[in-house]
């Protein structure tokens, strides 16, 4: 690791991965951010596990065990964390199901639903158990920031990691925090 720059590392739960198709919206000034920063775990690098790392950017939900385990082992890596997006920030879409009981989902997606063949529950050791609600992130781990969005501009991100960088109090402008 190069002592001059920051170790960065991003990671996903329960989402559609849209948080980190707009960290990469940052386009050409994702040239600037490698002068700056090392990236270990994140879709730049391809590189599966994560390492101690500086900052940690996760999105998604936590529903299920393995989410669970994920969450606490980046945390355990990362020395800041930072919740991004509405999913890690209060469950997202992936929460619309909390308004139900889990075996009413569970129901309606393999034993009611239209076109099933073979209605069953599946039940097979390499499925990660289902938590009973999705929550969001910082009621699992403690948070350091959030980044607010559906997902949080590429700008949102520009801000605050090179704000970040220069140790400056973090702050966006009315756009990034507000949507119509």
């Amino acid at each position: 690791m190069n002592p001059n720059k920051i170790k960065v590392a991003t990671t996903s739960l329960a989402g559609c991965f849209g948080c980190h198709m707009s960290f990469l919206d940052i386009d050409e000034r994702l040239v600037e951010l490698v002068k700056h920063v090392e990236f270990d775990r994140s879709p730049i690098t391809d590189i599966k596990t994560c390492g101690p790392c500086d900052v940690g950017l996760i999105e998604g939900g936590v529903c299920n065990a393995e989410n669970v385990h994920v969450l606490k082992a980046f945390r355990s890596q990362c020395k800041i964390l930072v919740a991004v997006g509405a999913c890690a920030f209060n469950g997202g879409v992936p929460a619309l199901r909390n308004h139900y009981e889990l075996k009413e989902c569970l129901d309606e997606a393999y034993l009611n639903g239209i076109g099933i063949e073979n209605p069953h529950i599946p039940n097979d050791p390499e499925i990660p158990l289902l938590l009973n609600k999705v929550h969001p992130i910082h009621e699992v781990v403690k948070v350091d920031y959030f980044l607010p969005g559906c997902p949080p501009s590429a700008d949102t991100f520009w801000t605050f990691l090179t704000q970040l960088l220069k140790g400056e109090e973090i702050t966006f402008s009315y756009n990034q925090i507000h949507y119509d």
